[in-house]
């Protein structure tokens, strides 16, 4: 009886543990969005609407701008250590406030995270991969209920409310499918939020562009999609979908290729 009971415990600790259940993403309504598109044009609005193709003004040294950096880094988990650091600083006087780390991924999830994006649909973080690994994932799971869906540079013009995303690296990636390739591991990269398109242009709201919530404005071909940058820039590796007031039961389902596109 002894030896059943130890056999029977033995094959229980050998058996895979049952998978966990993933909550499949919400849907959100079109105030969602718009509330995005306005707290991005708010902040730009707060900064001197300053464009990448000017002279900088206001930078994240200045002591008018402490409290909006520090707002972004509250919207992450991982703010704290940045927070205390500049905090510091700023009771010091200190000129040398928030040059690190970088805070444009900080940005965005404070952007989400005003608009009412809950965690679950967009995790924030302090690092662009690593979220992007999270709209990655739900795209894969889940594609036709996933708020953002990805697609390659030259599979998507992108439209108002999309994120425009670039690598950093000294060897970029071209492609979103090639981030699973990292495994995991950071990445430096930079998105930014689509808030308008014209012919020839998109133009973009991001943080920590030139010390500033900055506008950047991108070149485009003539079917709308972004053409590549110059040299030493940060090359465009995806374009996210904005899906947010636009699945139902606000919006008719997605076409039957909404899922990621390469």
């Amino acid at each position: 009886m002894t030896a059943l009971l130890l056999l029977v415990l033995l094959q229980a600790c050998a058996a895979p543990p049952a998978p966990v259940e993933v909550e499949p993403p919400l849907s959100y309504p079109p105030s969602a969005r718009e509330r995005m598109l306005r707290i991005a044009a708010a902040e730009w609005e707060e900064w001197g609407r300053q464009s990448a193709d000017a002279a900088p003004r206001g930078q994240e040294s200045d002591v008018a701008n402490f409290p909006r950096v520090l707002a972004y880094w509250r919207a992450v988990p991982d703010g704290d250590g940045p927070i205390a650091r500049n905090r510091a600083r700023y009771r010091y006087g200190s000129a040398d406030l928030w040059r690190e780390p970088a805070w444009s991924a900080a940005f965005i999830s404070f952007v989400m995270r005003g608009a009412g994006v809950d965690a679950r649909e967009f995790p924030p973080s302090a690092a662009h991969a690593f979220y992007l690994d999270a709209l990655i994932l739900d795209a894969q799971r889940f594609p036709s209920l996933a708020p953002f869906i990805p697609h390659d540079v030259a599979a998507r013009a992108p439209e108002v409310g999309d994120l425009v995303c670039a690598d950093r690296s000294s060897r970029p990636i071209t492609s979103w499918r090639e981030r699973a390739a990292d495994g995991g591991r950071f990445r430096p990269m930079h998105c930014d939020i689509v808030v308008r398109v014209a012919p020839g242009v998109v133009d973009a709201i991001g943080g920590n562009l030139r010390d500033a919530v900055t506008l950047a404005i991108f070149r485009t071909d003539a079917a709308g999609r972004l053409l590549p940058r110059g040299r030493g820039e940060p090359r465009f590796f995806a374009v996210f979908e904005n899906r947010l007031g636009r699945l139902p039961p606000f919006a008719p389902p997605p076409p039957a290729n909404g899922a990621p596109s390469s």
